[in-house]
């Protein structure tokens, strides 16, 4: 995968299958203290302990569609280049967390990418879902609480297309305020 925003959606598409009804979503970037992380935290159906020892395992998947699933296995090899790690811990009935830890300023580090793109595309397919991204830098916090919009939206639909194409804008808008230039 090409960016961190690649992994963040495959990630967040295995909450999804998990039936997960929450994810919430932590970025944080300090330049100061030479830090990138990503957490994920879902209210799915979660793992057991078997299938949590072999999730990291490129040649182990419980997708019926492909035999492979390389998605945890190159976040953390991603994570591991940079001199950082990837914990991933979950428990059955209650949900998975995930947390890879990067260096900012490490060459081997991937671009964010289309955070915001990514967000509203997770967003769309999956309106029942509610979501909390929150992002942190040494310049400030950005929230963005579907809970919240959906009320604003107070019964329009989220996965509108004119609703989500604002949502985008809004989202790069109040990032463009925390991020470095």
């Amino acid at each position: 995968m090409k960016d961190l925003s690649m992994h963040i959606m495959d990630i967040i598409q295995n909450s999804v299958r998990a039936e997960a009804s929450l994810v919430e979503l932590k970025i944080t970037e300090s330049m100061k203290e030479d830090l990138f992380s990503i957490s994920i935290k879902d209210n799915g159906f979660g793992m057991s302990d078997e299938v949590l020892a072999k999730a990291i395992d490129p040649f182990f998947t419980t997708r019926t569609t492909r035999k492979v699933g390389l998605g945890l296995s190159l976040l953390k090899q991603n994570a591991e280049m940079t001199g950082g790690k990837m914990e991933i811990s979950s428990k059955e009935g209650v949900g998975t967390e995930l947390e890879a830890v990067f260096s900012h300023k490490h060459l081997d580090r991937p671009s964010l990418g289309d955070i915001a793109g990514t967000m509203v595309l997770l967003v769309g397919a999956n309106p029942e879902m509610d979501f909390l991204y929150q992002h942190i830098t040494d310049e400030g916090e950005y929230v963005f609480d579907t809970k919240e919009v959906k009320e604003v939206l107070d019964g329009m639909p989220i996965s509108d297309p004119n609703i989500m194409q604002y949502l985008k804008e809004m989202i790069k808008e109040n990032l463009n305020t925390i991020l470095y230039r």
